[in-house]
């Protein structure tokens, strides 16, 4: 008996099935609608269903608490099926189930990078923040990018990436429950995404994408959708694509692209995409850049290079160029995709040549060429000198108070030039320079370092304030950073002729003690560790009744 209600059901599911092949587009698309709430209801030719396989050691009753709404029970369910309320089935037995009876829940997706000027405008308080890494998207949020790209992965794994100058609305992210279905809905409002829509195994999953002149829904392809105000086109890669103007929806495979116009009569038109070029072999491993990306000559005039980040998808380049070659630079150590594609007379991207790299760059010692070791200078702005010796570096300079650089004074910017100057003026004094280059983005080297000089003269020290008090005078005066000592002077006479005491003090004061009734004239200059000139400043005069 049992056996005979298996075989009705397997006889339904082959009526199914059969509604769904490709060639049945309007079976295909009622199916795609069916992820609006309902209540539960008895089963209806029209109604939107999914057919689930039974895993190994589950039961009616796991899927009735895993996967069903609360307010519908198994009974239901075998109900829906023909079966008997005390039917068993074993592992990789099917049941249908209505879409409407399933549990649902938002699901957010996730940023796995963003890069440039992207921005995330949330859909409940309309506030926009910078769109970074891990930013988390949900419903009715938009992203918008204008110098920047980003990468979302969706809760099923599928991954969209937008193009700079591109806007996304998020308005459907809906996962079933523990089935793993999701029912995505996004609108390109303008601009350009690659989408990667991870294969749907189960009936009743949803992927789609909507623009102000098209839509496109698919269930597990690669295709990458532009639209602006002239119109919409798609190009698929993998799998295949129902796009088109609501109502008129085609069904385009892989290879193939079609366009809707917003200014032209015809609904659609649909051709073959240009076939993927034919590449040279190129290093897998770059230890130098630029290298050269070339392929074999097609028939083409144009085409067109996209680099992404393996890790986190990251889109970097996108180049279009005349001719055969194109030289791979500006890229940090890491591993990269590389797709390349023939444009045809319309500018359609074609089917692309995909290849993968690793950049790994080695930063190497620079030599050092100016000033020479030990080296006096009077500039306060002297410029250095040096030669790179590793490919697609960039370097500074940098300067320090001592040999090992733990204090370090100042620097220039990063650039892949040979010559610099420091980003301020260097005050006399001694100091020890070194160049550090940088090749791809996380190996450095650095030179050893070399000993400067830097002449000019000391400030002359000013005598701030002097305290009287009994027989003994106390003088105060200004610090001078540069200095590491100070030389004081006594003199009977202002031109400081005849000088009668004369000591170095550490300190900015110094106590004296005169004979009353006697003039006195007192000056202090800086002292330095280095040839720097000293200069006195200005005498006081002292005197004490």
């Amino acid at each position: 008996m049992l056996d005979r209600k298996r075989q009705s059901v397997t006889g339904l599911l082959l009526l199914i099935v059969t509604s769904l092949l490709p060639g049945e587009a309007a079976a295909e698309i009622s199916v795609a609608r069916g992820s609006s709430s309902a209540a539960p209801a008895q089963q209806s030719e029209s109604a939107p269903e999914w057919v689930y396989t039974l895993r190994s050691g589950e039961t009616l009753s796991d899927i009735g608490q895993s996967l069903l709404m609360d307010r519908v029970t198994i009974g239901q369910v075998l109900q829906y099926n023909n079966l008997p309320g005390n039917a068993r089935l074993s592992a990789g037995e099917q049941i249908r189930i209505p879409l409407a009876w399933l549990k649902r829940q938002p699901e957010p997706a996730r940023v796995s990078s963003a890069s440039g000027n992207v921005m995330h405008v949330s859909g409940t308080s309309g506030q926009k923040t910078p769109l970074t890494e891990n930013s988390v998207i949900r419903v009715g949020d938009e992203v918008i990018s204008s110098a920047g790209t980003a990468t979302i992965v969706l809760a099923d794994g599928s991954e969209l990436r937008m193009a700079p100058n591109s806007r996304l609305i998020f308005n459907r992210l809906t996962q079933y429950g523990k089935a793993g279905m999701a029912d995505t809905r996004v609108r390109l409002q303008r601009g350009e995404v690659h989408t990667r829509v991870k294969p749907v195994l189960e009936d009743g999953a949803r992927f789609e994408i909507e623009t102000p002149s098209a839509v496109a829904a698919v269930r597990g392809t690669v295709f990458s959708m532009q639209t602006s105000a002239s119109g919409s086109s798609v190009q698929v890669t993998e799998g295949v694509v129902d796009f088109g103007q609501p109502g008129q929806v085609r069904r385009i495979p892989a290879g193939y692209g079609a366009s809707v116009s917003t200014a032209s009569a015809i609904p659609m038109n649909i051709r073959r995409l240009p076939p993927a070029p034919v590449l040279n072999p190129i290093t897998p491993v770059l230890t130098q850049l630029p290298a050269e990306l070339s392929w074999q000559q097609d028939g083409a005039n144009r085409y067109r290079v996209d680099i992404f980040e393996e890790d986190g998808g990251t889109w970097l380049q996108s180049r279009e160029m005349p001719g055969h070659r194109f030289d791979i630079s500006q890229l940090d150590n890491g591993r990269y995709e590389l797709h390349l594609a023939a444009l045809d007379r319309q500018g359609i991207t074609g089917m692309p040549a995909i290849t993968s790299i690793e950049v790994d760059l080695q930063a190497r010692t620079p030599d050092l060429i100016s000033p020479e070791p030990g080296e006096s200078v009077n500039d306060d702005m002297p410029e250095f000198q040096w030669r790179l010796n590793g490919t697609n570096e960039v370097a500074r300079v940098e300067i320090a108070e001592d040999e090992e650089f733990r204090r370090l004074i100042t620097s220039s910017e990063w650039a892949p030039d040979n010559r610099a100057l420091p980003s301020r003026p260097l005050s006399p004094g001694q100091y020890y320079w070194r160049v550090v280059s940088e090749a791809g983005g996380n190996s450095v080297a650095a030179s050893q370092p070399r000993a400067l000089v830097v002449n000019g003269t000391l400030p002359p020290v000013r005598i701030i304030s002097i305290n009287y008090l009994d027989n003994q005078v106390r003088v105060f005066w200004e610090k001078v950073d540069t200095a590491k000592d100070y030389r004081l002077q006594l003199a009977e006479e202002p031109g400081f002729n005849n000088i009668i005491k004369e000591a170095n003090v550490a300190d900015t004061t110094a106590a004296l003690r005169l004979i009353p009734g006697r003039r006195y004239f007192v000056r202090v200059k800086a002292l330095s560790d280095g040839p720097l000139a000293s200069r006195w400043g200005p005498g006081r005069e002292l005197y004490l009744d």
